[in-house]
Parts: C-alpha cells; structure tokens; sequence
C-alpha cells in the first residue's frame, strides 16, 4: 500500500514473480467489474460509491492466500480495509514522499485525484491524512527514495524472511 504513484502495481508485479506468487491488483479487479475505468467511475458515480466497490473487492481478495495484492491508494480510507488487510495479509508500506511521487506522476493524466490545479499540495494533503492510516494496516514500512524496484524487492523479502513469514 502507498501513495497514488509509490511503486505498488510495479513492486507488487515483481515481488510475486519472485515469491512465484500470483499477483493481484485491485484497481484491474474494479475495472473488469465495473467494466469502465476507475476515472470514468469516479467521475460519474463519485468517490464514496467507488469505495464501496472497492471495499467490496478488498474484502474479497483478502480471503486468498499465496498471492501479492496491489491496493488503490486511497483503500484505506475505509476502516474495514485497513482491518481486513492487517487481519488477513502481511501488509507493506511502501513510504513515498509526495515530492518523489510527483516527480513521477507529474505528467500522468490517469489519477483522478490528482486532476487538480495543484497535484503537489494535492499529494501532500493525501499524505498527511493517509500516512498514519496506512501505518496502522501496515506490518512493515519501506522507505522507496529513489532505489530500484529489485532493490525494493528485495527488501520486502528480507522483511518478511525476518518475521518468520517467508522461508528462506
């Protein structure tokens, strides 16, 4: 879990190819049920009706197991995500900056909440209001920075070998 822009999907995607986990996005999840993308969705529906959808789908993928899940950003907003996600899985914290999140969002016009005149204060606002919420779900807490995403792999890995949940 992270900020809009953190390196989820492309960590996530990686992390289960090593792990040889499936991996689950719960973005794509929504869209093929909704059957229109998230934007459209949001912008005709609203952002409470999307994350009643998406609570449902959390709720849904959280009850599998050997798999890597990829939450939206803001699926912690709802508090039975955080606690369906800290109850049933291993959660990581992937902590972005929200001036490293723009650096790499900046020109992506797909991230509805970013449509904004001031996507920068836009993601300092989301950071401030969801970083203690996705601290809360989280079991482990990764600082990105500008490493790779082997190297971000690799330490979700080493995590989770230390806790006890991965045998080396």
């Amino acid at each position: 879990m992270g900020l809009p822009g953190s390196g989820k999907s492309t960590v996530g995607r990686q992390l289960a190819r090593r792990l040889s986990f499936s991996f689950l996005d719960s973005d794509q999840v929504i869209e093929q049920r909704l059957g229109c993308s998230i934007r459209e969705f949001f912008e005709r529906e609203g952002e409470e009706r999307f994350r009643d959808v998406e609570e449902s789908v959390i709720d849904e993928l959280t009850q599998g197991s050997d798999s890597v899940l990829s939450t939206g950003g803001g699926s912690v907003l709802r508090p039975a995500n955080r606690h369906h996600l800290h109850g049933r899985c291993r959660v990581v914290y992937l902590r972005s900056s929200p001036e490293e999140v723009f650096r790499r969002l900046r020109h992506d016009r797909n991230r509805p909440l970013l449509q904004v005149a001031d996507p920068l204060q836009r993601l300092r606002d989301l950071y401030a209001a969801r970083d203690p919420l996705y601290k809360e779900a989280a079991h482990y807490v990764i600082e990105t920075g500008r490493p790779s995403v082997a190297t971000l792999v690799n330490m979700i890995v080493m995590q989770l070998e230390l806790s006890g949940h991965l045998q080396s």
